[in-house]
């Protein structure tokens, strides 16, 4: 397998493809920079060597601790067994040379979606049966392009089985894939939402119970949490944490024996909705109550009083008709009457006080002609956050994952306050048009996170692309207020377990996340290089677990066994089966129904309600919730059976 990019995905793709699911991989690299600029003091080369010697040596701890391999097969190999290339541009030349015309699978996972496109038609010339998944910011253009190369493979290979066709292009997004897990950590209960064919999985994180308290275990037990009653700060929740880190998938004797630990629950089931807009944090165009300011509405409720108060008096002392009466008095008030000569002395003294009252109304229709000019015309301008804002949260950084990060806050309807340096950041015009309030200044300078409101804030997600600026914000917002909910994107994972467990520590009554954009959507892109489809992926403190949908056909720890035997504690569970008939499946079970012109959507077709003796059959279609490693064990059993059958 092939995988080209030019930052952290693609180091981290090429990981897990070789020390998870035992691939060969090429890692084609950019040049680096030079070794000795202090900006960059690793090459590209330099730094998806150290990654992978990292993995090499913790993939070796993990197999001499479970006192030998996992799979038999050389997923523990050293640092040669990824092939490592570099070059400005994946060429035709430079493709041929990764030996593309007998690669399974490429991976384009560059920072520019125009490189990736370029890539990914040359590619599919030089090989026609090759595997693509691209990464793409752009959604729509993704669609598109997913079938024109799919179209491509079609002319080039007649015949193709329309299962190969429909996983020969896959196009990902790691913005979309780590938005909702990055946006569910600043909400209270640390929801992650699975979609399969227009049913909502909640995978809800619940807190140690107290004692003699008994929790609702949910329709399953995910994980267990590292975290205990007796130890608030917990251990780091990575791959190499031990027994003192999170467990996936667990059984029931490990869940009864776990006291005192929280829990990852499947709490239930919900019909999908259609897609909605993200909303506004305001209405259209400008609100009428901003238009005017506060004093200038109360400067014309008192002019109407007073002109109110001068009808009533002409009407008691003048014995004039209340309509004739309010005629007069706004002729006076606008200077149109003429001098009552012949009238009597109240009536002339009334006439005096409304020429008064007039006066005073000239500058007032002024002040509100150059208010509404003013307003109107800042109208399409950032907000500023509203002073008595409280209970949101403070955002970070708005590029490529700020800004999708956004959209997900907007469409819970979670107040959000932006803090960005560049105001020509990519989501800046985003935030504009969602009337969202925005701080443009550095982050670290003093008083910028005040201008946010950070005191009276939720939550904080630090999530700009300098891991410094990120720790230095998260650790200001803490010293202002110490049980402030913090969720920081790091990139170095020895460095984020550090930060998380200093953080955690010292504040323990605060919930602490660090997360890796690239650590959450890398299991996404390595399942799509392996031709499944991937319908989620959940964090479990620093673990990833994992949701997809596989056909039993040919995957013998399925066929043939029922729900209870087929669970396997630690790697893989079955939560649902597809009993619709094969040829009338949804081929993408992560998309919603159709939503008729009237009435509810087409009922969907899996089964969530499983008995424990229900005997899985070689037709039927499951979703499954796995570990990377239990994934990857499926995978490989199936190519292993697959020349006996």
């Amino acid at each position: 397998m092939i995988v080209c990019g030019d930052d952290a995905l693609a180091r981290r793709l090429a990981v897990e493809l070789r020390f998870v699911y035992g691939e060969r991989v090429t890692l084609l690299l950019p040049p680096g920079r030079d070794a000795n600029s202090p900006e960059t003091p690793l090459t590209q080369r330099g730094r998806a060597a150290a990654l992978f010697g990292r993995m090499s040596a913790a993939m070796n701890r993990t197999a001499a601790n479970g006192n030998g391999s996992t799979g038999g097969n050389d997923t523990n190999a050293g640092v040669e067994a990824v092939r490592i290339m570099e070059a400005p541009e994946p060429s035709d030349d430079v493709l041929e040379e990764a030996g593309v015309d007998r690669a399974a699978a490429l991976a384009l996972v560059y920072d520019d979606d125009e490189r990736n496109i370029r890539a990914a038609l040359t590619a599919r010339r030089l090989n026609p049966r090759l595997r693509l998944v691209i990464r793409l910011y752009n959604r729509k253009l993704g669609q598109h392009l997913e079938e024109l190369l799919d179209q491509a493979a079609a002319v080039a290979m007649p015949g193709i089985d329309p299962a190969l066709l429909d996983a020969s292009t896959t196009v990902l997004s790691d913005a979309d894939t780590a938005a909702p897990a990055l946006a569910a950590t600043a909400l209270t209960g640390s929801s992650k939402v699975i979609q399969a064919e227009g049913l909502l999985l909640r995978a809800a994180e619940r807190p140690p119970p107290r004692p003699g308290e008994t929790l609702d275990p949910g329709l399953c037990t995910l994980a267990l949490l590292s975290s205990t009653t007796n130890d608030p700060a917990g251990a780091e929740g990575s791959e190499t944490s031990g027994d003192e880190g999170p467990q996936l998938l667990p059984d029931e004797q490990s869940v009864a024996a776990a006291e005192g630990r929280g829990t990852v629950v499947l709490e239930a089931i919900s019909q999908a909705g259609p897609d909605r807009p993200a909303t506004r944090m305001g209405g259209r165009g400008a609100p009428l109550a901003k238009i005017f300011s506060r004093r200038l509405r109360w400067s014309a409720l008192g002019f109407v009083l007073a002109a109110v108060a001068l009808v009533v008096v002409s009407v008691l002392t003048t014995e004039d008709s209340l309509l004739h009466s309010a005629y007069l008095i706004l002729l006076d008030l606008l200077s149109m009457n003429d001098p009552s000569e012949d009238g009597t002395t109240a009536r002339k003294i009334i006439q005096i006080f409304s020429g008064v009252a007039g006066i005073l109304l000239l500058p007032l229709l002024i002040a509100a002609v150059l208010e509404a000019f003013g307003t109107l015309r800042t109208a399409s301008s950032l907000r500023r956050p509203p002073r008595g804002l409280s209970g949101h949260v403070v955002l970070l950084g708005l590029g490529k994952i700020g800004t999708r990060v956004l959209v997900r806050l907007r469409e819970l309807d979670i107040p959000v306050v932006v803090v960005e340096e560049d105001p020509d950041a990519r989501g800046i015009p985003l935030a504009r048009s969602m009337h969202v309030p925005t701080v443009i200044g550095d982050v670290t300078q003093e008083g910028v996170l005040e201008a946010a409101k950070i005191r009276r804030a939720h939550a904080l997600l630090a999530l700009t692309s300098i891991d410094t600026t990120n720790l230095e914000a998260t650790l200001y917002a803490r010293s202002v207020k110490p049980d402030l909910r913090v969720a920081l994107r790091l990139y170095d994972d020895e460095f984020a377990t550090a930060v998380y467990r200093t953080l955690r520590t010292a504040h323990p009554q605060a919930l602490t996340r660090s997360r890796s954009v690239s650590h959450l959507a890398a299991p996404s892109f390595a399942v799509a290089m392996m031709g499944r489809q991937i319908l989620g992926a959940v964090p479990v403190e620093r673990k990833v677990m994992l949701f997809a949908a596989l056909e039993v056909a040919g995957h013998p720890q399925l066929e043939g066994r029922t729900v209870e035997q087929a669970f396997q504690a630690s790697s893989w569970r079955v939560l649902a089966i597809d009993a619709t008939p094969p040829a009338d499946r949804n081929p993408d079970l992560a998309a919603v129904p159709p939503y008729p012109p009237q009435g509810p959507p087409i009922p969907s077709g899996l089964v969530w309600d499983l008995h424990p003796g229900y005997v899985l059959r070689a037709q039927d279609r499951v979703v499954i919730a796995a570990t990377r490693r239990g994934l990857a064990e499926l995978l490989r059993r199936q190519r292993t059976v697959a020349p006996q059958q």
